[in-house]
């Protein structure tokens, strides 16, 4: 194992006093428990968002954590889920009397505990909702989630809900937005290789250099199918195909009902991409794969999407929802109106995400 660490035990603390640094003035790292906030929280009358999930996916989340995405992040262990006190600490720092959502990837750990911590926020006499990211359309299950995992739609959601919040939306408003991005955004990925986490000292997972996995998960979970390497052009066209051909679906999901205080069981159906539709096409580095790549591979989605009738409104290529060191990329594709474009468009002032601010 070659990286940048002293002790593996100490890298995500050692991470984050070193983000906490270099941002000084603008976000705010706590310990014990663990969780950023930006640094001039809590803001008083608007919606505060939080998320959060394993850390080892930097930027996400802790990067997104400034005016127009996150008010808050709680980062767990290397691919581990963080802690129900992480996020009660969280929720009751940023609380500004407006409420708080909590946007969260359906991944086990993660929904377990962001149900406890909504639950226990709520006894406190805090409005709170819990909105799942479940995007991928590689799998239908995995090892770690019931349904599909939450993926690259998490950051585009943190970006058009956060300028939400920032605009003065309420909470079930801004709940309710969350909810139509996720049904309207779907991603696939790929790795060329695995990573490897610190604690452990060595890959995931072994592949051969003639070989890639298709439709793996942000954690280096096994996707559909391993195959021979293909050509960028090839990769790209099978990864837009998988998400464009994805039918409908439906699921049930639980969901927390800020006005009641109670847990609901929610039928929500998303509908496949229809010819016409306005797309943000965002093209994903999973951590070890070159800018220039990653260009590529918007080179031929933007064709395809050409060739098949929708139009490219809005566009994020770059690595910002990574797996350590994966040489690996992931697409995600999320429909567009004129609400979305506007919110995408927003001023964003974070540690991994800045414009117009």
């Amino acid at each position: 194992m070659r990286k940048f660490i002293n002790r593996p035990q100490d890298f995500v603390t050692q991470s984050l006093e070193g983000m906490a640094a270099a941002h000084a003035g603008r976000i705010v790292v706590h310990l014990n428990p663990t969780f950023v906030r930006r640094a001039d929280a809590p803001v008083k009358g608007k919606v505060a968002l939080i998320s959060g999930g394993g850390s080892g996916h930097e930027p996400m989340h802790a990067g997104f954590v400034g005016p127009g995405m996150l008010d808050a992040a709680c980062p767990g262990q290397v691919f581990t889920s963080p802690t129900p006190d992480q996020m009660l600490e969280a929720t009751r720092a940023v609380n500004g009397g407006a409420g708080v959502l909590n946007i969260v990837k359906n991944y086990s750990g993660d929904v377990m505990n962001f149900e406890m911590a909504a639950e226990l926020a709520h006894a406190e006499g805090i409005r709170i909702a819990n909105i799942l990211i479940d995007d991928d359309a590689a799998v239908k299950d995995s090892l770690y989630t019931q349904g599909r995992r939450g993926t690259g739609t998490t950051v585009l959601a943190e970006k058009i809900c956060g300028a939400a919040a920032e605009r003065g939306y309420a909470l079930d408003q801004v709940a309710a937005l969350c909810r139509r991005v996720n049904l309207g955004g779907r991603s696939m990925g790929v790795a060329l290789s695995s990573c490897t986490v610190p604690a452990k000292g060595s890959p995931t997972f072994a592949l051969s250099e003639n070989e890639m996995e298709f439709g793996i998960g942000i954690h280096g979970e096994a996707g559909r199918q391993r195959m021979d390497l293909r050509t960028a052009d090839e990769i790209a066209e099978m990864l837009a195909t998988s998400i464009l051909d994805d039918p409908a679906y439906s699921r049930l999901t639980r969901e927390w009902d800020a006005a009641r205080g109670t847990w609901s069981e929610v039928e929500l159906v998303s509908q496949p991409f229809q010819k016409g539709d306005a797309l943000l096409a965002f093209v994903n580095g999973m951590g070890g794969t070159p800018l220039a790549e990653l260009y590529v591979l918007y080179r031929k989605l933007d064709e395809v999407c050409s060739k098949r009738g929708y139009t490219i409104r809005r566009n994020l290529i770059g690595s910002f929802m990574t797996s350590l060191e994966m040489q690996g990329a992931s697409i995600t594709l999320l429909r567009l109106d004129s609400e979305t474009i506007d919110l995408w468009d927003a001023p964003v002032h974070t540690p991994g995400l800045r414009w117009g601010a």
